[in-house]
């Protein structure tokens, strides 16, 4: 039957389903509320164009304001009662919760009753009675000329799991105006977050004016571009005051980064003398990390920073202030006469403890001004400042520590939160810095790790997703980044644990891109979802592509060219019967067109297998030392070990990075089939299996999986694994499924040493 009688036969069901019983409406909240009652009806919208305002908290106005402009009403009116048949704003203690962020909503014939605990709580239920209105409210319009709307009928109550909901942005890298910080802070706002990292100062660029140092703008916030101009720019003191005003409106509080005692080229480029060399300096044009920091052992730097800081909390409110305190390179240290005599002086033991003593003094001047220190997780390093937050972003095991320490902590670790890591295939998506972060995997994000005792895990704040720009030059580009990765970290940091369902978010998703058609952002449209990325049959294959946005197309060529110019529409199962290269986009109603993704089917003849006797158990591996950026390279010098082990993976001992290793042996086919391989590395590997290279997973990468399929007969069949290492995590796992077997490592059973003897003799 053809897939569209099958979808009319679906519909028809459905329509006799509904004489039956009548549906809910069709409520999708993100993030998804505490708890929630559909009613099987719907209610007519408030036909008073005019919203109502309790007298009892002078919040509720500029949350009033705030709904009028979405709606296009221009009247609010204050009163002591609701006067029903109205939308009614009020702040009032509500019952079941001290949380100042909770809300209830109501929506009835008898009107839309908006309570908070405060003016924030009262603002996230009204973002949440946003989302029951056609996605038209949040277009340029409102809900001008619109009339006669039906809502669903609804009772929310609801508030967030954690304190800290935040998202970041470098502006030290790449540079964006005031209006894009504003938009940034809206997007923020409609998914509930309310903290607003905003990254200042790094090698490549100061940001915030400093009255008392003004080369610090003049030099700093300008570095050489590649075609001999200048690249750059600042905020003035007035256009800082204005973002924190615009982020006060929307209950946001902004956080600033001034970064201490590394990443400060640029400022050391208009201050050389507070460096331990003397410089001289330009603002860096490379990314990665300087050796060049703020001098430690002298009273100069103090002082400077001291000064800048006074003048930061006087622009911000909010009591916390970042002094990152990362990858701070300690060379220049080691040779310095200033920071040595410094270590000695203070009794330190090393220059480890002298970051941590410069962490310390800059930490009791912020407490001198009402301020709590945040830094990232290296603050850790030497001792940790006596009331200092930690942000943990190298993994998860620097907070625990600092909570296990009695230390708050914002989790943020590069594996679910860095939203400048790719998307998806790099070969189509935008330039990244690295890494692989799909929004499945950050819906997936706990932020309070297991192991931590529950008086430990009230120290987690909660978590943040990052935008680090190094390679996002553009304000589409952070759209693109951010979105929709941001609507998952809102789940994950609003929404209780037992509502967290990835199928029903993705279901929910459909709405919210929706709403950023009318907002025009731009954002990742999600690309067709096939199995795999690679097939291989012996007749013929029928592949299924999944849509994962209800209402889209997919569109699809098996010659090369580009699908979102000339795809067809896939309108069912796809039947292949020789080997083609298929490349397929999902294009939404807006005309929004995902990156392509490209599946291989491949008709291969069964590869036979061999008989090997005696069996000698295990897999042999060489071990190469090298800076290798694909598997190709790692046999380019020779191999400094050999061995033998049960299966492959990462031995006991091996160098820290920088290495790669080959492993060679045979593998067992049982019964004759299509079976496919997994190879999951951090970073790149590949797989062959005889001459056929059935895994590409090459390149530097974090912890991701690749797999193929081979049509493998019965009996013994030559396998090559190459992996190489480069920064970071050490990973490689090799597993299989197919014909009867489970997804599995593969047993070292299966696996034979090259030393076993081979009889060619093929096996049926």
């Amino acid at each position: 039957m053809k897939l569209r009688a099958i979808l009319s036969t679906l519909a028809v069901l459905t329509l006799l389903g509904g004489c039956a019983k009548k549906e809910a409406p069709d409520v999708r909240i993100i993030p998804e509320p505490a708890k929630m009652t559909i009613e099987p009806e719907t209610v007519k919208f408030p036909g008073v164009r005019k919203i109502f305002v309790s007298l009892t908290d002078s919040s509720a106005f500029g949350v009033a304001t705030y709904l009028a402009e979405k709606l296009g009403y221009s009247e609010i009116d204050y009163m002591g009662n609701n006067p029903g048949k109205c939308i009614f704003l009020e702040v009032r203690k509500l019952e079941g919760t001290a949380n100042p962020e909770a809300y209830r909503l109501t929506t009835s014939d008898e009107g839309i009753l908006v309570s908070g605990n405060s003016g924030r709580g009262l603002f996230y239920g009204v973002q949440t009675l946003l989302q029951l209105l056609p996605t038209e409210v949040y277009g340029p319009k409102g809900l001008r000329g619109i009339s006669g709307l039906m809502i669903p009928a609804v009772q929310i109550e609801d508030e967030p799991r954690y304190a800290w909901r935040g998202m970041h942005l470098d502006v030290g890298r790449h540079f964006f105006p005031v209006e894009f910080i504003k938009k940034y802070i809206d997007m923020l706002a409609m998914h509930k977050m309310n903290v607003f990292h905003w990254h200042l100062t790094e090698d490549q660029g100061w940001r915030i004016e400093i009255k008392k140092y003004p080369k610090l703008t003049e030099i700093g916030s300008l570095r050489k571009d590649k075609n001999g101009g200048t690249y750059g720019g600042f905020y003035t003191q007035d256009q800082i005051r204005e973002v924190v005003a615009y982020a006060r409106s929307r209950f946001i509080d902004v956080m600033p980064e001034i970064e201490m005692p590394g990443h400060s080229v640029a400022a050391l480029a208009g201050y050389p003398e507070l460096s331990c060399t003397g410089g001289p300096f330009e603002v860096r044009t490379a990314w990665g990390v300087s050796e060049d920091v703020y001098c430690a052992g002298k009273e100069a730097t103090f002082e400077f920073n001291q000064n800048v800081l006074a003048e930061v909390v006087d622009l911000f409110p909010f009591p916390f202030i970042h002094i990152g305190g990362d990858e701070c390179p300690k060379v220049r240290w080691e040779k310095c006469p200033d920071c040595q005599k410094r270590i000695k002086a203070e009794g330190l033991k090393d220059e480890m403890e002298l970051q941590s003593y410069f962490i310390r003094r800059i930490e009791k001047f912020l407490e001198s001004k009402n301020r709590r220190l945040v830094g990232w997780d290296e603050i850790l390093e030497g001792g940790l400042a006596p009331s200092a937050t930690v942000m943990s972003w190298r993994g998860v095991n620097g907070g625990i520590e600092a909570a296990k320490m009695g230390h708050d902590v914002i989790m943020t670790p590069t594996s679910h939160c860095y939203f400048d890591f790719y998307q998806g295939d790099p070969q189509f998506e935008p330039r990244a810095i690295g890494g692989y972060l799909p929004l499945e995997k950050v819906y997936s994000y706990e932020p309070t790790p297991e192991g931590l005792t529950p008086e430990e895990a009230k120290h987690v704040l909660g978590a943040q997703g990052n935008v680090w720009t190094e390679y996002i030059p553009d304000q589409k580009q952070v759209e693109y980044m951010a979105l929709p990765r941001m609507s998952a970290m809102a789940e994950v940091v609003w929404s209780p644990v037992k509502v967290h369902d990835y199928e029903k978010f993705t279901h929910r998703m459909v709405r919210q891109y929706q709403r950023f058609d009318q907002l025009g952002y731009r954002y990742r449209v999600p690309t067709p979802v096939p199995k795999a990325e690679s097939f291989v049959f012996t007749d013929s294959l029928v592949l299924a592509l999944h849509n994962s946005v209800t209402g889209a197309e997919i569109r699809y060529t098996v010659d090369g060219r580009d699908p979102a110019v000339d795809g067809q529409v896939c309108n069912g199962p796809l039947v292949i019967r020789q080997s083609i290269e298929i490349r397929a986009v999902t294009r939404m109603k807006s005309g929004h067109t995902s990156v392509p993704v490209v599946i291989h089917a491949e008709k291969q003849e069964m590869a036979k297998g061999y008989q090997v006797a005696p069996v000698v158990q295990g897999v042999d591996y060489e071990l190469y030392q090298g800076d290798f950026k694909n598997v190709g390279q790692i046999d380019s010098v020779k191999a400094v070990r050999r061995g033998t082990m049960e299966v492959p993976g990462i031995p006991e001992t091996n160098p820290a990075s920088h290495y790669g290793m080959i492993f060679r042996g045979h593998i067992r086919i049982e019964k004759p089939g299509i079976y496919r391989f997994y190879v999951k590395s951090d970073d790149g590997s590949t797989l062959m299996i005889g001459d056929r290279l059935v895994v590409r997973n090459d390149g530097p990468h974090g912890f991701q999986e690749k797999s193929g399929e081979a049509a493998l007969g019965k009996g013994w069949h030559t396998y090559e694994l190459r992996y190489f290492q480069g920064t970071g995590a050490q990973n490689l796992l090799f597993s299989w499924s197919g014909n009867g077997i489970e997804k599995q490592v593969v047993p070292a059973a299966n696996l034979a040493s090259m030393a076993s003897p081979v009889l060619m003799t093929p096996m049926n």
